[in-house]
């Protein structure tokens, strides 16, 4: 009894002994302590994981896009698969945990039986015919002396977290994809005013040439530049009008609607660019769930190879039967039909041909490859912010600079119109003078829709959104948003 007490305290001991070697996050290069591209206009937050990544598009205030993410988190197929993901990822955790635990078992078997009548040492007196009924109940549980089934338990979990993390960078990479291409349509709408606002002025400066032409005044050179100018409006118009409706139906794929059963009504509205608060780069890691999940699949490999290490000592099992059965027709719970084994069960592998250095070897290099896919992902993260940070400065710089060559653009439209209508010069000026105001009120259009774009990404780059009151809204933005610029001929 000293034995087998000592024996079970032994195993009890030895449970506890894992073979995964000490986790440590793997290095990193220094982290530097703000961003490159940051300067004093962007204000320094802390956002932790206890911010919400939840409504950060709010920040917008568009509550077309609203409804549209809403939509997209409820109805979006790849979404519905990243969740299914998750959902097997943890229904295999729970299987690997039941190992942690002892197996019970029960199992019936009543037979009808009839013997051979030439069967080797068959006894004179023994029946034809005979019934063999078994009822009892099995129990095996593995000591997991080496920590082979908890190594596993603990794989399966950070694998569950690393799923958890995908799913929330899918949620997030598909909600920013669809701010992206929200912000495009009403870049197109915006587009298709301005070529819309040109038409007319194009219309009027046709009749104004047509009118001096039957007058005596311009040649029939003036007439055809101003068809010329129109019909390539006109044109560029449908152009716009046929990218709207590529937008509009990568939308609908988004949110889960067929295209042909979907739209949005145009708005000539543009979004207003946020002034998104830029946490330290240390934050980074703790919000980007890419960075999440590259890190759980690290320390999942190392306890892989605390797994394959346990394969090299012996599995050592506990085994015990309890139940009853007979071979006649008396009755089977009877006290003298029972039968009972309990006992331990060994087992070493002695030749493998190599497979357990193999598999180990092979532990070890899916623990590199998953270090090195860390490193990765962290040093992409910081060039996202980064170039998401310069994007939307040199564009902001850009955009005041497009806003002024627009300006100018427009006063010398309206110097070379009435100069024309005095007769001082040709409608050749008064062309040139109008592809380039339109020229500059499109491209500073495209602008404001760029750098809308450039801080969807930047959220997404940082792992998320914030509050709109820590955020705050461009006021520049806002007004540049609210009354787009027209051209044309006044």
């Amino acid at each position: 009894m000293n034995l087998r007490l000592a024996a079970v305290a032994a195993a009890c001991l030895l449970g506890g002994c894992s073979l995964a070697p000490t986790y440590h996050t793997p290095n990193l290069p220094p982290m530097p302590s703000s961003y490159k591209e940051g300067d004093t206009a962007w204000k320094v937050a802390s956002p932790a994981d206890e911010f919400s990544r939840g409504d950060w598009w709010a920040i917008y205030n568009d509550g077309t896009l609203t409804q549209l993410e809403s939509k997209l988190d409820a109805d979006n197929p790849s979404l519905a698969a990243a969740l299914a993901r998750y959902d097997t990822a943890r229904a295999y955790e729970s299987q690997l945990r039941s190992g942690l635990f002892p197996s019970l078992d029960f199992s019936g078997s009543p037979i009808r039986a009839r013997q051979s009548n030439y069967r080797p040492l068959r006894g004179s007196n023994e029946p034809n015919e005979y019934d063999a009924n078994t009822v009892g109940v099995e129990a095996n549980y593995d000591l997991d002396l080496w920590g082979r089934i908890r190594n596993e338990v603990s794989q399966g979990h950070a694998l569950a977290q690393a799923s958890k993390a995908d799913l929330a960078s899918a949620k997030l990479s598909l909600e920013a994809q669809l701010a992206e291409n929200y912000a495009r349509l009403r870049g197109y709408d915006i587009q298709v005013g301005i070529l819309q606002d040109t038409l007319k002025a194009y219309q009027r400066a046709l009749v104004l040439t047509e009118d001096r032409h039957n007058g005596g005044v311009a040649s029939g050179l003036d007439v055809s530049r101003a068809q010329t100018q129109l019909h390539d409006a006109q044109a560029q118009v449908m152009d716009m009008i046929a990218q709207r409706a590529l937008t509009e139906h990568a939308i609908a794929s988004l949110v889960g609607v067929p295209a042909s059963s979907f739209s949005i009504a145009p708005l000539r509205e543009q979004l207003a660019v946020p002034v998104t608060p830029v946490g330290v780069p240390s934050t980074l890691l703790e919000r980007r769930p890419d960075i999440a999940a590259a890190e759980r699949r690290v320390y999942a490999a190392n306890a892989g190879i605390g797994v394959a290490r346990a394969a090299f000592f012996p599995d050592l099992s506990l085994s015990g039967a309890y139940g009853f059965q007979n071979t006649g027709f008396n009755n089977l719970f009877s006290i003298g039909n029972r039968f009972w084994a309990l006992g331990p069960l060994a087992t070493l592998n002695l030749f493998d041909a190599g497979l357990r250095r193999a598999q180990l070897r092979q532990a070890h290099a899916e623990f590199a490859q998953a270090s090195a896919y860390y490193r990765q992902v962290v040093l992409d993260a910081f060039r996202e912010v980064e170039d998401d940070l310069v994007l939307l400065q040199d564009l902001g710089t850009e955009a005041e600079q497009e806003d002024q060559a627009f300006a100018a653009a427009q006063q010398t439209l309206n110097i070379a119109t009435n100069r024309y209508r005095e007769g001082i010069v040709n409608y050749l000026d008064v062309v040139v003078a109008q592809e380039a105001a339109l020229s500059t009120q499109q491209q500073a259009e495209t602008i404001r829709t760029r750098r809308l774009q450039a801080s969807v990404d930047l959220i997404r780059a940082l792992g998320g959104g914030w509050d709109r009151n820590v955020a705050g809204i461009d006021p520049a933005a806002t007004a540049q948003a609210s009354e787009p610029p027209k051209a044309g001929l006044h």
